[in-house]
């Protein structure tokens, strides 16, 4: 079973005097997969990159490459490379100098050094760069030469450090369909770390969602947004209405969440088999599964009135108030249709289906109740 995976992790941790960083973290990569790991700063995220790429030890626990541990192998013995947020391009050599660096420090003759330099060129989409300074280049050609400065030393794993934090936002969404077409293309394992949840739904095969030292959950980027497994996940990975509320009824169909506000909101049975009358929970519905007037399920209804409309391209975001609770929501409207022209003031009514509603027991380690 172990050639099948690049890279595993098994119960990682690492300490710095009292605090935990990274808390019994254990994860496996399958071959030429694109891995993201999702969390907002200070989950842990960067320090488990550096565990893997050599620049930190664990304080307990295995990394695994090809099979192999790789615990007390310093990093330029490991077979993985960084691309860093900065990219750390030399700015007094050319594009085939920088991809050539890595290999001139392990000894290779020249003949080899330019086939390789010229391959790799090649691979990333810029054959005729290999004279150009690195001040010619665009951002996103810089983000191509980072890559293969790396790509070059045939690396089984290639570690990103949110590479794309330093680019525009015309140039990041860009840059995000060219990074998983090259993945693609090239076969590379890739280990991307991110605080972005964009870049890591559009890029990657798989997500860990990392919170506080721990994964919270690792699936596929639809997976962790139709179905989180906890209130972190839910309110982390995409936009959410949410309430606090606590179970009331249950049916055999659907579960009553009463709302401290007044007022109920209805969740599938089928979804949230687990919960119990008077457990109090933590709710989440995306703006999207919201219809306006009536043109949608109709489990939950709610009056509401437009506070404000904000124009986001291809659609809106409508900021409403509940009127009978006040309580705030966001539903997600497009351009076209018979509601496109809604401005503040407007009275409308609300519905979605109780299968849209996720509850999650409102307990301090957030545990899923699906």
């Amino acid at each position: 079973m172990a050639d099948q995976f690049d890279l595993e992790c098994r119960d990682v941790v690492k300490k710095f005097d009292a605090f935990t960083a990274v808390d019994s973290v254990s994860l496996t990569i399958p071959k030429g997969s694109f891995f993201s790991i999702l969390g907002p700063s200070g989950c842990g995220k960067t320090t488990l990159l550096r565990m893997l790429a050599g620049f930190q030890t664990p304080t307990s626990g295995d990394i695994l490459i090809k099979g192999s541990s790789v615990l007390g192998v310093p990093p330029n013995r490991r077979p993985v490379n960084m691309v860093f947020q900065h990219l750390a391009l030399f700015p007094m050599m050319n594009v085939s100098e920088n991809v050539a660096y890595g290999l001139k420090r392990r000894g290779a003759d020249r003949a080899t050094i330019e086939k390789k330099v010229s391959d790799t060129l090649a691979r990333v989409g810029l054959p005729d760069s290999g004279p150009k300074q690195i001040s010619q280049l665009s951002g996103g050609q810089k983000q191509r030469i980072a890559i293969a400065r790396c790509l070059v030393l045939e690396p089984a794993v290639l570690l990103l450090d949110e590479p794309l934090g330093a680019l525009d936002l015309k140039l990041r969404e860009h840059m995000k369909v060219e990074l998983k077409q090259l993945q693609h293309e090239i076969g590379t394992t890739f280990v991307y770390i991110t605080h972005d949840q964009s870049e890591a739904l559009v890029m990657s095969d798989q997500v860990a969602v990392m919170n506080a030292g721990r994964f919270e959950q690792v699936g596929a980027p639809q997976d962790l947004y139709y179905n989180p497994h906890t209130a972190f996940v839910a309110g982390f990975v995409g936009e959410s209405n949410r309430w606090k509320g606590t179970v009331g009824m249950t049916h055999d169909d659907h579960i009553v969440i009463n709302l401290p506000t007044g007022g109920a909101v209805l969740a599938s049975r089928k979804t949230h088999p687990t919960l119990a009358e008077g457990q109090p929970v933590d709710v989440f519905v995306r703006p999207e599964a919201i219809a306006i007037d009536g043109q949608g399920e109709t489990d939950n209804a709610i009056a509401a009135k437009v506070d404000n409309v904000l124009f986001n391209g291809a659609a809106s975001s409508v900021q409403v108030r509940d009127k009978a609770t006040g309580h705030e929501m966001t539903v997600a409207l497009p351009q076209t249709g018979a509601f496109a022209n809604l401005k503040s003031g407007d009275l409308v009514n609300l519905t979605w289906g109780a299968e849209q509603t996720r509850c999650f027991v409102a307990a301090e380690n957030q545990e899923a109740t699906a």
